[in-house]
């Protein structure tokens, strides 16, 4: 059997996955973005029963709703059912990134420049460090920036980043206000 080349396009609005999430992402993402969304992150947990965890984004910027999320879940389970990509049975969750989002795609790097974050990388840097803590300076051409408590720079390949995530702030709170839906407004 022939195997395809891999290859890592990473653009502004399209998170970088792998493995299995990268299959139901690619599965997911053209759907919820006709509909009007961003995919922030798919991902899969469990075994017995995993749970398929979907955060969105509305494509137009504004707070995204319990509907948003009920909308998104009604059509991605359908396809899911369909494509019979996940085995067994198993359960979805959609919700909004939220204020503490992970930040999983250059443009939400340079949309939260200025605010703290932690990143984790998948592999060590060439100064052998995989975790950083420190002000997001923003991303271009696949790479991320912080500027570190130290005060000195690191520059971190995006699609090596295992994990990244903002802190949650007073900063962070004011500059996001009535941009993510309150606990009170998702229920």
């Amino acid at each position: 059997m022939a195997q395809k080349a891999a290859f890592f396009v990473l653009t502004e609005n399209i998170p970088h996955h792998t493995g299995f999430d990268a299959r139901l992402a690619d599965i997911i993402l053209p759907r919820i973005a006709a509909m009007g969304y961003e995919l922030v992150r798919v991902r899969v947990l469990g075994r017995e029963r995993p749970t398929v965890q979907i955060m969105a984004d509305r494509a137009d910027g504004s707070q995204i709703t319990v509907d948003d999320c009920e909308a998104i879940s009604h059509q991605i389970g359908a396809v899911l059912d369909v494509e019979d990509i996940v085995p067994g049975a198993w359960t979805l969750e959609v919700s909004s990134a939220g204020i503490d989002r992970p930040l999983t795609r250059p443009k939400d790097w340079n949309r939260f420049a200025g605010h703290i974050a932690k990143v984790e990388m998948s592999i060590p840097t060439l100064e052998g460090r995989k975790r950083f803590s420190g002000t997001i300076l923003g991303a271009e051409n696949g790479q991320g920036r912080l500027k570190l408590e130290d005060g000195s720079e690191v520059t971190v390949t995006l699609v090596d980043v295992k994990a990244a995530r903002l802190i949650l702030t007073d900063a962070l709170i004011e500059a996001t206000a009535g941009q993510t839906a309150t606990p009170d407004e998702m229920n």
